[in-house]
This record gives C-alpha cells, sequence and structure tokens, in this order.
C-alpha cells in the first residue's frame, strides 16, 4: 500500500474540495545580470581608468550565443547603455563599463565622462529590446559590488 504525504494548503484545499490553477512561472531570462561593481577601485576622480572600474557583467546562462542588439541596460535616474549588433557566446560573460574604450567581445564600453552606477545604493536593470525586463539587480550602500 502506498502512502501519499501533503503539506499545508495542499491538504487544506484537497480536504475542502477547492481546486487551483496554478501560474505558469515565469522563466528565467537567458541573459542575466551577474555582478555590478559599483565603487571603482580608488578615488572617484572621473578618470578614464576609474570610470572603467565602474561596471556591469551579463552573462549568457544557455548554451546558445544571443544577439543582444536593442537589449538596453539602465540605472534608477535612467542612464542608459543600449546595445548596437552584438552577439554573447554560450556560456560567455560581457562587461560593460561607464568610460570609453575599444569594443570587445568580452568587453563593451558606454563612452560617459560621468559614473552611472550610485555607491549609496542603486539599481540596475537589464531590458530585452521590446521594453519588458529580462533581469535587474539592486544594491545598498555597503561595500562595492554585489553578485547579482
Amino acid at each position: 500500500m502506498k502512502k501519499v504525504l501533503a503539506t499545508g494548503a495542499a491538504a487544506v484545499i484537497t480536504a475542502a474540495g477547492v481546486g487551483l490553477a496554478a501560474a505558469p512561472a515565469q522563466a528565467a531570462s537567458a541573459i542575466q545580470i551577474y555582478r555590478v561593481y559599483y565603487d571603482s577601485p580608488g578615488k572617484d576622480t572621473r578618470s578614464n581608468a576609474s570610470l572603467n572600474g565602474e561596471w556591469v557583467q551579463l552573462i549568457n546562462k544557455t548554451r546558445t550565443a544571443r544577439q543582444l542588439k536593442g537589449y538596453r541596460l539602465h540605472d534608477k535616474t535612467g542612464y542608459t547603455y543600449t546595445f548596437g549588433s552584438f552577439t554573447l557566446k554560450g556560456r560567455a560573460t560581457v562587461k560593460i563599463h561607464t568610460g570609453r574604450g575599444h569594443n570587445t567581445a568580452t568587453h563593451r564600453y558606454w563612452g560617459r565622462r560621468a559614473y552611472v552606477w550610485n555607491n549609496t545604493g542603486d539599481t540596475a536593470t537589464l531590458r530585452y529590446p521590446g521594453g519588458t525586463t529580462a533581469d535587474s539587480c539592486s544594491w545598498g550602500s555597503t561595500g562595492d559590488s554585489k553578485y547579482c
């Protein structure tokens, strides 16, 4: 004889004869925010090296390369980095640096001359080309980076 174990609300719902349709779980985005380095090392001098010490790292969680054209990364204030034609390989990461530099397969550059990510707390949001949220990561006023 097999015994079926029911727990908490499921047992009460079954006993009451009430059925609930479960809402489908929202699938995690293939492209996610992996880490944000919001407080660049050293003094905030606004030098290009200091600006590039501030970055957001994205990861492709799948084995399939993904085209990121039109994806947007922004902070609470609305400063926005929009990807041009760029393919992120499967299981790979890319860092989006605040300052200027030469774009590669693993490093992209925003080209700003001022900081984006607030050291006292902020939220990085990644949006699909259509505008819906793919992922977000928030932090407070402690530390210098956050794994999301």
